[in-house]
């Protein structure tokens, strides 16, 4: 018997309503916005919440001086179609691609994610 349905990720970020918007329309989620506090969900139940940061440091991604925090990867189906529709949302792609089935981004505050093709 699981103790919980879903893990919920919260996310730190300098503005909530900005990162939930981007990742909710990356993903077709609902989103729902407060003072400093934002969260999409999913229609199944999954939730990722980004919570209001004062003095957000980014992450810097492949070093560790400042370490990624956390990263999301995005199952697509086709990595050229995803990666103009996420640079449309806001998302940058990174210059380090360390590989060939996934493909590297920074959303709007800085995290990593990546999109990747099973």
């Amino acid at each position: 018997m699981a103790i919980a349905r879903f893990p919920s990720f919260v996310i730190d970020c300098p503005d909530p309503s900005a990162l939930a918007t981007f990742y909710g329309k990356l993903l077709d989620w609902k989103v729902d916005i407060s003072a400093d506090w934002a969260e999409i969900r999913a229609d199944y139940g999954q939730c990722i919440s980004f919570q209001q940061v004062e003095a957000y440091t980014p992450p810097v991604w492949p070093a560790q001086e400042v370490p990624q925090q956390m990263h999301l990867d995005v199952i697509v189906d086709d990595l050229d179609s995803a990666e103009t529709a996420v640079l449309g949302l806001g998302a940058t792609k990174h210059d380090h691609q360390p590989g060939t089935t996934f493909r590297v981004f920074l959303d709007p505050a800085g995290h990593p994610f990546c999109l990747c093709v099973s």
